[in-house]
């Protein structure tokens, strides 16, 4: 690490602050974090062992919430361990470059979990407005080149945002991150050069794979309700939107606290930062502690294999 005119030249660490403004109570803040970590990783674990080992759960719905369950284990696991070592531990340093893979972790699988919301859209969508097609366009094939097709397009527009900040960006103000993790805009701002270029691709890629994934999301559930509201019997109707209500629930969630966190994070001057960090914090570790809660409430077969497995084991 080289010192020139007030500026550090390629630093090869960097300083995670955690919660700025909240430093005196961060020990106590990662209790509750904590908490939510471990009930997300039991509870997407569990939905992932009991659709794999469940047959008649092989079925496009809960194939996509398995990959769901991997997704959020893997989006809560690259930040929380570290996180924890800042508030518990004092432990703030990281590597340069295992703080661009800890951006590209959160970035990608967050595009990854956006892509699978998709998929699960679109498996409704043809459930309900197709549904004797259903079984023959949404093959186990289809479904898994799904997953690579969602896998590669994030990869692949994720990876500029590395490549830029390595090539552009050797200049920094300051190796001290005013947050708890790796954030894209998080790092560029330390940066003592011109950042357009990749601010401008950042907000490229979040409104190309979230701003386009919501909306074909959203256009799925407009028709989707026209067919279910066109219905002539009251049960049908009921039947075919109770099928839904667990997904739009996971939508809604998703996708509210993360355009909420994206706003306040680019236009909230105002607004303390702890405010900031608090709110993406709590946006990466709501959904993986919330999406297996909702699917085993809402979906009967779910819910009933979960009382098989604590049944036969209190029997025991």
């Amino acid at each position: 690490m080289f010192q020139l005119n007030g500026t550090v030249f390629m630093p090869s660490v960097l300083t995670l602050i955690g919660i700025p403004g909240l430093e005196s109570v961060q020990f106590w803040i990662g209790i509750p974090f904590c908490a939510m970590y471990i009930i997300a990783m039991l509870g997407n674990s569990l939905l992932v062992v009991i659709i794999k080992s469940e047959s008649s759960l092989h079925e496009p719905m809960y194939l996509l919430l398995a990959m769901l369950g991997v997704t959020d284990m893997v989006l809560s696991t690259s930040i929380l361990p570290k996180m924890l070592g800042i508030f518990w531990f004092h432990l703030p340093e990281i590597y340069f470059d295992a703080c661009l893979f800890q951006m590209w972790l959160i970035h990608a699988f967050q595009g990854i979990e956006s892509g699978i919301l998709l998929a699960m859209a679109l498996d409704r969508y043809v459930a309900i407005c197709d549904p004797l097609r259903h079984a023959t366009i949404l093959t186990h094939e289809v479904i898994t080149k799904i997953g690579v097709g969602v896998t590669l397009r994030t990869t692949l527009f994720i990876a500029p945002c590395l490549i830029l900040i390595k090539c552009r960006l050797k200049h920094y103000r300051t190796t001290v991150v005013s947050h708890s993790y790796c954030e894209h805009m998080a790092i560029v701002k330390l940066a003592a050069e011109d950042i357009r270029i990749n601010k401008i691709y950042g907000l490229f890629v979040a409104f190309s794979i979230l701003g386009f994934d919501i909306i074909f999301i959203t256009l799925s559930y407009i028709r989707i309700f026209i067919t279910v509201f066109s219905l002539p019997q009251k049960e049908a109707r009921l039947k075919a939107f109770n099928t839904c209500i667990a997904h739009i629930c996971v939508f809604l969630e998703f996708y509210l606290l993360g355009f909420f966190s994206f706003f306040i994070h680019r236009f909230g001057f105002h607004i303390p930062p702890y405010i900031h960090i608090l709110l993406s914090d709590i946006y990466l570790l709501v959904p993986p502690l919330l999406n297996p809660i909702v699917y085993g409430v809402k979906t009967k077969q779910i819910r009933n294999q979960v009382y098989k497995i604590f049944h036969s084991k209190f029997a025991s």
